[in-house]
């Protein structure tokens, strides 16, 4: 019961005392932004900076999670450093002397995936969607040298390292007491998202797939009309608890406001711009005031509306 209190009053502060993007670090001793905690029994995450990776947060702006099943360790997310890996490492260590025997990556970017070395080094085989391999092997050059730039010191190590294995819309995992589904539903955020449902426990580790905390971002590479699309799958898992890509954990009420709902919002004032025959520079004044207080609003609600117009403009 303690447990579930404590994930309830989660959702229910937003994060407003318990994140927050101008607090650099919460967890001075490591390099981890913030300690793991335990979300449900024998579930952990270590719960990243709401604001963009920065050095003095280590790169530590996502989820860190990881099941302890009885028969082993499955860690969600390499990490975005060889450093950070060895950080949440040396907490599980802490936690369990079971062994870490799998690593799944939730997408092909860098904070899922520059910690690949370190795993590798220690013999763990790693796990990942097709497309966000892919998008690791195109982009990787582009993402450690930011990530260097970025971290300076705090990367060494880091190394480009993809994936052991893939897989295209489902592997299930048995291990110790836990059945583990790792899948694609469909196009979201960034090629290849991937979540971690834990069907025995309600639990779904959605990955990029959802936002509550922070505004979401929209890349070059987000579908946001899939996304929408994708989202009934998302909900159909049927969870209780939802740890997100970003963010405290929570629930399906508190990610479809911020992801779903923002973008059926955003992409319907976007609408009318181009149904009014404006152009670009008049998406970036569509009014986003309704999430004007999450955590990266000013630094993303522009860029936002002028992605999606790009997008909408030719669908």
């Amino acid at each position: 019961m303690r447990l579930l209190a404590i994930v309830a009053g989660l959702a229910l502060l937003g994060g407003t005392a318990l994140a927050n993007e101008n607090i650099p670090d919460q967890y001075p001793q490591s390099l981890l932004y913030s300690p793991p905690v335990e979300v449900i029994p024998h579930v952990w995450s270590a719960i990243g900076a709401t604001a963009p990776p920065t050095y003095e947060n280590a790169g530590h702006n996502n989820n860190l999670s990881f099941i302890v099943t009885g028969d082993g360790v499955v860690v969600v997310n390499g990490s975005g450093s060889y450093l950070l890996a060895k950080a949440l490492h040396d907490e599980i260590r802490r936690i369990t002397d079971q062994p870490v025997k799998l690593v799944i990556d939730e997408n092909g970017q860098g904070h899922a995936m520059l910690g690949n070395c370190y795993w590798a080094e220690q013999g763990v085989p790693i796990l990942a969607h097709e497309d966000a391999a892919a998008e690791f092997d195109e982009y990787g050059a582009q993402i450690i040298e930011a990530a260097r730039t970025r971290l300076k010191e705090r990367a060494d190590g880091t190394c480009l390292r993809g994936p052991d294995e893939t897989f295209s819309d489902r592997k299930v995992i048995e291990m110790g007491d836990f059945t583990i589904e790792v899948l694609y539903l469909g196009p979201a955020h960034s090629p290849g998202d991937t979540q971690v449902w834990l069907p025995k426990q309600k639990l779904v580790i959605a990955g990029d797939m959802a936002f509550h905390e922070r505004l979401l971002p929209i890349f070059d590479h987000t579908d946001t009309a899939g996304w929408v699309e994708t989202w009934p799958l998302f909900e159909a898992l049927g969870a209780t608890y939802v740890i997100p890509g970003h963010g405290h954990p929570t629930n399906y009420a508190q990610v479809r406001r911020y992801t779903h709902d923002y973008l059926v919002y955003l992409r319907g004032k976007i609408g009318e711009v181009i149904d009014a025959g404006k152009g670009l520079e008049d998406s970036y004044y569509v009014d986003q005031s309704p999430y004007a207080h999450l955590h990266t609003y000013d630094q993303l609600a522009t860029r936002n509306a002028g992605r999606v117009f790009e997008a909408m403009e030719f669908e």
